[in-house]
């Protein structure tokens, strides 16, 4: 059992350690992480929500800063910049997660990808509905963002730090395309390593099905 929960969170981060050239050994080279330089022109509050408009519809997103620092101020200065803006979901696993992070244009992502934080400490379990970044070992989120679409108690031991939940659209999540299965190499989807190296024109000529993200925008508090 504790094989297979490791091998299913293995799985998780493919499409960050497929542009590495896999998985095995990327922690061990994996450095102290410095915050990653800000692009937002305010200071995160630490309360506020993200519309995300997709293919399917709107989904709203209610980031909590107190259930991760790095990462909800990271999320917060990646949405005012519009990096999410035409984001694939190149990942989707029914009742699993949905993956999205990857900008399809190279030259804008490779600015990104290297962009790693720190590690948080986490508060909040991978529940149904909240959202986390993807990492690949100690101090490595950069841009890759999953939602949970079930429950996910064994991503809670294992760094995964939820920093947002769904507060509307969860029902937009789980109708998101999951017609290509898991990534290569272990399935039949995109190739991470494409992704990052052609970006949407890859995606959209091989995996033409794919649901995006149309627009990303932080919504006015209250």
């Amino acid at each position: 059992m504790r094989r297979e929960i490791l091998v299913m969170a293995g799985t998780l981060v493919l499409a960050l350690a497929g542009c590495g050239g896999g998985g095995g050994g990327t922690e061990k080279k994996t450095t102290e992480a410095k915050p990653a330089p800000t692009a937002a022109d305010t200071k995160p509050p630490d309360k506020y929500k993200v519309k995300l408009e997709t293919t399917k519809g709107d989904i709203i997103i209610e980031v909590h800063r107190d259930w991760s620092p790095y990462g909800a101020d990271h999320f917060y200065d990646l949405v005012k910049s519009g990096f999410y803006d035409g984001v694939k979901f190149h990942r989707v696993l029914k009742k699993f997660i949905a993956q999205f992070g990857i900008n399809g244009d190279p030259k804008t992502d490779q600015i990104y990808a290297n962009m790693k934080i720190p590690d948080d400490r986490g508060k909040e379990k991978n529940r149904r509905g909240t959202v986390a970044f993807a990492k690949i070992g100690p101090n490595s989120r950069t841009a890759e963002v999953f939602i949970n679409l079930k429950n996910n108690a064994m991503l809670d031991s294992t760094g995964f730090t939820p920093f947002g939940q769904i507060t509307e659209g969860l029902d937009v999540a789980d109708q998101l395309a999951y017609v290509y299965g898991e990534l290569q190499p272990k399935g039949g989807g995109p190739d991470p390593a494409k992704i990052h190296q052609i970006g949407n024109k890859y995606l959209e000529s091989q995996y033409p099905r794919l649901d995006a993200i149309k627009k990303a925008t932080i919504l006015s508090q209250d």
